[in-house]
């Protein structure tokens, strides 16, 4: 008995799930590039788009430089700002991409859209932060 119920709850629920299309979420997408092929990758990107693309280019450009700065004049830049803190170049990169990400959280909490004004501010604090911090 027990069996038979356990049967009623578990596989007709996922029968008729995949009758319904759930099965065929896995299957593949062609993106152009050989290796975007598999069903992870196609998930992941369905949500990507030139904007969210940019970004994590343009951190990851940021990062680089910073790299690159470092292999140039090794040390880090250290110095001790406003915040009364000894921050590196590295340091002071985290700041102003974390205080540029509360700056637009904040601001679509209170304001809403255009975003246009907290890019304004997030630059402002990138320059701040590199600047005094």
């Amino acid at each position: 008995m027990f069996r038979f119920l356990s049967f009623l709850f578990l596989a007709l629920p996922l029968n008729q799930a995949l009758a319904s299309g759930w099965g065929k979420s896995g299957g593949k997408k062609r993106r152009g590039w050989v290796f975007l092929d598999g069903p992870i990758m196609a998930r992941f990107l369905d949500g990507m788009d030139t904007g969210h693309i940019s970004i994590i280019l343009r951190i990851f450009s940021a990062m680089a430089v910073i790299t690159v700065l470092e292999i140039r004049r090794p040390g880090g830049d250290e110095r001790r700002g406003v915040l009364g803190l000894t921050t590196t170049r590295g340091d002071r990169l985290f700041i102003s991409l974390l205080g540029a990400a509360y700056i637009f959280l904040a601001w679509l909490g209170l304001m809403g859209q255009p975003l246009w004004w907290p890019v304004a501010i997030s630059i402002g604090w990138m320059v701040f932060c590199f600047w005094k911090v």
